[in-house]
């Protein structure tokens, strides 16, 4: 006689907004999800705290109408996101409902649809056999899905060694077909199917091994691949006030790098912004593969006027997405907007359960909730030795722009590249306004990247990268002279330094993210362009006086930018820099 397992199940015993208290019958985790039935309606919530009997719970929905006595049922397990083929140019809320799917303008409350498409056939090629020994993670087989090789791997929960007792043969299937029976050692046989489930809280580690990154993730942003690279598996964080323009950088990057997969995750964004996401990614040109960028992007949408708790999910349901084609040996590229509205929903969860508060209320363990975020994006090797790589960029919004505030002092300990956007660069239309001083990547200091930086680019560029910092540094200090004693009341050298400055700027760190040759910048043409910059800022010309410096300078910059809106050594771009030649040409000291 078998035992039957039973569900927990339980009353509604106190509502404080979206924080509903449970009085259980039965045993209930941690991070459990249970749906408290209000009226016809059954609301999906977690557990965030368990006490004694009483478990206390967020409502991923609106509470309203819910009354004390209502029932609740425990489903025995986290929440889960369902990882299959058909993920790619969805759009998606924080608890994996298919958007596109639902009706209606606003989501209906209790409203829950299946993130995949269970009807659709996909053409399965097996790539293992029948007596392969296989575990968890391993490939048994692959669809292409949008030009992307997906691979179907062995679910993620079984544990310990498996032999293949069946696989199905070429052909198309749905994703609830049974495509390979497994048996384990004891004679035990486990079906699988193309589609799998895993706990969003839970951090995927099937992998061999998880090294510091060191191959470079070119972007096309000059100002970050010359300055502060970003490296593939890397971290990095992108502050700035509002209207700075961390929205039209990160969608540069996700258009432009080097990356398999794009996930965007608008964590309690704007309606009006999601809205742009939806419908400006599917007109998006990929020029990687001469496709539509949605065709590789998948949309994790939460508005500011969606339930707060399920803010939180929808941060970690992105990562585990990208962690899902990770393990396809895929370089994943995230993108959170912004971290600052997830960290707002754990402050008012923390505040509910009345914990006590840290600095401007926000939860005493917040750097260690996103250090452990962080954490789990990363460059690894597999377990069958391919690699695959999470970059995971976040933005942060400050308020007011102030860059002390608690979210960013706690992002900076745990992300490896800091862009910060300065207001005075967005108001000078300087734009992507990143601030060339205050931002950095700690991966410069990586021996290991210094040595791909050698083979890859040339074995001098981290001291080129760190000349150009100085100037920058020193033409800044140059202009506040020159804003303090006037124009003739510092030497000429103070105003040709300066000018050094603003060519670098002008030409290596604005780009126009609306132009289609400028927006996007090859590392071979980064590179010529900024020895050519050096070259002539090394160079030693004669003036009479400061007033002969900034009408030199700016026929310089003007000559540059021409040549940044050109063809990288096309026609017009060697006509452009002859005639740069010639203007610096009558300048040069006779030594």
């Amino acid at each position: 006689m078998t035992a039957t397992l039973t569900k927990t199940k339980g009353k509604v015993y106190g509502i404080i907004s979206n924080l509903v208290i449970i009085d259980a019958d039965g045993p209930f985790a941690q991070n459990e999800i249970c749906y408290i039935l209000a009226g016809n309606t059954r609301l999906m919530a977690e557990v965030i705290k368990a006490e004694g009997n009483k478990a206390y719970t967020q409502v991923f929905e609106n509470t309203r109408g819910l009354k004390t006595g209502a029932d609740a049922e425990f489903t025995g397990h986290m929440l889960e996101a369902t990882l299959g083929p058909g993920l790619l140019s969805g759009n998606y809320d924080g608890l994996m409902n298919n958007l596109s799917t639902m009706d209606g303008i606003f989501i209906k409350r209790g409203d829950y649809t299946p993130t995949l498409d269970e009807t659709k056939e996909w053409y399965f090629t097996p790539i293992a056999a029948i007596g392969d020994r296989v575990a968890a993670g391993k490939w048994v087989g692959e669809v292409i899905e949008n030009s992307i090789r997906h691979k179907i791997m062995v679910p993620f929960v079984l544990q310990g060694q498996f032999i293949i007792k069946s696989i199905v043969s070429e052909g198309s299937y749905s994703i609830n077909k049974t495509i390979a029976i497994l048996t384990d050692q004891s004679g035990y046989e486990t079906q699988i199917t193309m589609t799998q489930k895993w706990p969003v809280k839970k951090s995927l580690t099937l992998y061999k091994e998880k090294p510091r990154p060191f191959i470079m993730m070119e972007t096309g942003v000059r100002t970050m691949d010359i300055l502060n690279p970003m490296l593939q598996g890397g971290t990095g964080f992108i502050p700035g006030p509002f209207g700075s323009g961390k929205t039209v950088l990160q969608q540069s990057i996700s258009r432009q790098a080097e990356a398999d997969i794009v996930i965007v995750a608008a964590c309690g964004e704007r309606a009006n912004e999601v809205v742009d996401l939806f419908t400006e990614f599917p007109e998006l040109d990929d020029p990687w593969t001469g496709r539509k960028l949605i065709e590789r992007t998948i949309i994790i949408a939460n508005t500011s006027n969606m339930p707060v708790a399920a803010r939180e999910a929808s941060m970690y349901s992105a990562m585990t997405l990208a962690e899902y084609y990770r393990s396809m040996g895929l370089k994943v590229l995230l993108l959170a907007d912004s971290t600052s509205r997830w960290a707002q929903a754990l402050r008012e969860m923390s505040n509910r359960l009345e914990e006590l508060p840290g600095p401007d209320a926000f939860p005493m363990d917040l750097p260690s909730s996103i250090s452990n975020f962080y954490s789990r994006a990363g460059f690894v090797y597999l377990n069958n030795d391919h690699t695959g790589s999470i970059t995971f960029i976040g933005t942060v919004s400050p308020a007011g722009g102030n860059l002390k505030e608690p979210v960013t002092e706690s992002t900076k300990k745990a992300a490896r590249c800091f862009y910060a956007l300065s207001q005075q660069r967005a108001d000078s239309k300087r734009y992507p306004a990143i601030d060339p001083i205050d931002s950095y990547s700690k991966y410069l200091e990586y021996p290991e990247f210094q040595k791909t930086l050698s083979s890859l680019i040339s074995p001098d560029w981290a001291d080129k990268v760190s000349g150009i910092k100085n100037l920058l540094i020193r033409g800044k200090e140059a202009k506040e002279q020159i804003n303090i004693l006037g124009d003739d009341g510092v030497s000429v050298d103070f105003h040709v330094t300066f000018w050094h400055s603003e060519v670098i700027d002008a030409v290596i760190l604005q780009q126009d993210a609306f132009d289609h040759i400028d927006s996007r910048t090859p590392l071979i043409r980064q590179k010529y362009m900024t020895d050519n910059v050096l070259k002539l800022i090394n160079t030693p010309f004669y003036f009479e006086s400061f007033e002969d410096v900034q009408p030199f300078f700016k026929k310089i910059i003007d000559k540059y930018k021409q040549m940044n809106y050109s063809e990288f050594e096309s026609e017009a771009f060697n006509i452009f820099e002859e005639e740069l030649q010639k203007i610096t040409e009558g300048k040069k000291m006779k030594l």
